[in-house]
């Protein structure tokens, strides 16, 4: 059972998304002296269902510092281990996919901490590019994507014998399954902070009963070995509410690396005229597509109906990699082109002149805080993970997940009003570049950790 800490001080960072769960404290374990987990507080009220389409007003949002190297770098807490040597600090994940195209920016944040820094994961062909920035990757060859019983004890005894051979300061987890996994064993190991990152609940209202059970019920219990909590939308943090009180949480929102986007416009029209000339799309002709794997619970199938109902007025692309593992992995439509993953996404999202994301589920859409970096409408679902990325009619327009007809009828909006592109695609811009930072989004992870570590007067020098 994990130890009793004192509360800890509230960070001193900007919250994105604070005002919508509230107040951001952090404390260490949540369980009593006694061994026993606190008494849970009410739930705060649940949110009325949105209606279609309709516009949705947004409470501001703290805005990120300026993104230089004088801004959030400057304002990195610094950190070190007994006597002064560097944290070790670790990243679990499922696939090492997620430590390349979620955590990159973290991890290289990590590195310039001066922290040694480790991705576990099950390994694969992304950990070439892990180990170039300078993260020591650690395999777990039993771990599987799925629940799987026998794999996952096989999985769960190797990442004990890495943490004890690694004996890290720091595990933070991350995906549903290495969340949950990788709390209870980094205390196991007696790992002193642990700290959990909820990328989106794997559980919508909709879905069946004993999913929503088991996956709430593993958060829940998961929750309680873990020191800190962070969330990257306010939604999630209110559904687990009760199981993990927010003295001890933070809703931290997400981001994405913003100077990848910030080029020059010679540049910028240079890769949008390469793109669309491989694709063989004209100069005069619209083109939209979408970005993530090509899995049904990314609305693929609702955006071939769309583009195919819309065909003569644009051309329609999907963006990305097959994932033959899922048990919804998509195959081809027509009316979409997939043209396959890509490493150029500034020169994709450049091509494009609309970006459309149908998704059924997400955490916080990193794909469209990339299309928003890079000035594009869009037409996203009305779900949580993709309402945090902007209001509707304002910043985006929305529509329900799996309603082809209403998809359709939004993309013919962008479609038929440049004026209404125009105006979408300036407003996206503007709010990534003041919400959607990772490098804040980092800083408030070192902050995390300093927080615990104080009020587990732990011998770091935190400064």
């Amino acid at each position: 059972m994990p130890e009793s800490t004192a509360p800890l001080p509230e960070p001193t960072a900007p919250e994105p998304g604070a005002s919508e769960s509230g107040a951001p404290g952090l404390v260490g374990a949540e369980p009593t002296a006694s061994g026993r987990p606190a008494a849970p507080r009410p739930a705060a009220p649940r949110p009325r269902a949105p209606r279609p389409i309709a516009p949705r007003p947004t409470t501001p949002r703290p805005t990120a510092p300026d993104p230089t190297a004088s801004g959030p770098r400057a304002l990195m807490p610094r950190l070190r281990g007994p006597g002064g040597r560097p944290l070790r600090v670790a990243h679990l994940t499922t696939v090492d996919m997620s430590l390349h195209l979620l955590l990159a920016t973290e991890l290289k944040v990590d590195l310039e901490a001066g922290f040694e820094t480790y991705g576990i994961s099950a390994p694969g062909p992304y950990v070439p590019a892990l180990e170039a920035i300078g993260v020591r990757h650690e395999p777990l060859h039993a771990l599987t994507r799925a629940w799987q019983p026998r794999a996952d004890a096989a999985a769960a005894r190797e990442l004990l014998a890495v943490l004890n051979r690694l004996r890290p300061d720091v595990l933070h987890t991350h995906n549903p399954k290495t969340g949950v996994l990788g709390r209870v064993l980094g205390r196991l190991a007696r790992v002193p902070v642990v700290v959990n990152t909820c990328h989106g609940l794997w559980a919508q209202a909709h879905d069946p009963f004993a999913k929503r059970a088991f996956v709430l019920g593993a958060e829940a219990f998961a929750g309680r070995f873990s020191h800190a909590e962070l969330y990257q939308n306010g939604e999630d943090r209110r559904t687990l509410s009760r199981a993990v009180p927010a003295r001890r949480s933070r809703v931290v929102g997400n981001g994405v690396d913003l100077t990848r986007f910030a080029t020059d416009p010679g540049d910028r029209a240079r890769a949008r005229a390469r793109f669309r000339a491989e694709l063989g799309v004209g100069p005069d002709e619209l083109l939209v597509g979408g970005v993530g794997r090509r899995v049904a619970e990314k609305g693929i199938r609702e955006y071939a109906e769309a583009a195919r109902a819309l065909a003569g007025k644009a051309r329609f692309v999907w963006i990305g990699p097959d994932d033959p593992e899922k048990p919804d992995a998509h195959g081809a439509e027509s009316g979409v082109e997939f043209p396959g993953p890509r490493s150029d996404m500034p020169a994709v999202y450049a091509a494009l002149d609309v970006f459309v994301l149908p998704s059924y589920r997400e955490g916080f859409s990193r794909s469209a805080m990339e299309a928003a970096a890079g000035g594009l409408p869009m037409v996203l679902s009305d779900i949580r993970g993709c309402r945090e990325i902007g209001t509707h009619d304002e910043h985006l327009l929305l529509a329900p997940p799996g309603d082809a007809p209403a998809l359709t009828t939004a993309l013919d909006r962008l479609l038929t009003e440049p004026g209404l592109r125009d105006r979408l695609g300036a407003a996206a811009r503007r709010r990534a570049a003041a919400h959607f930072d990772q490098r804040a989004v980092a800083r408030v992870s070192l902050e995390t950790y300093a927080a615990v570590a104080r009020a587990k007067a732990l011998p770091w020098t935190v400064g």
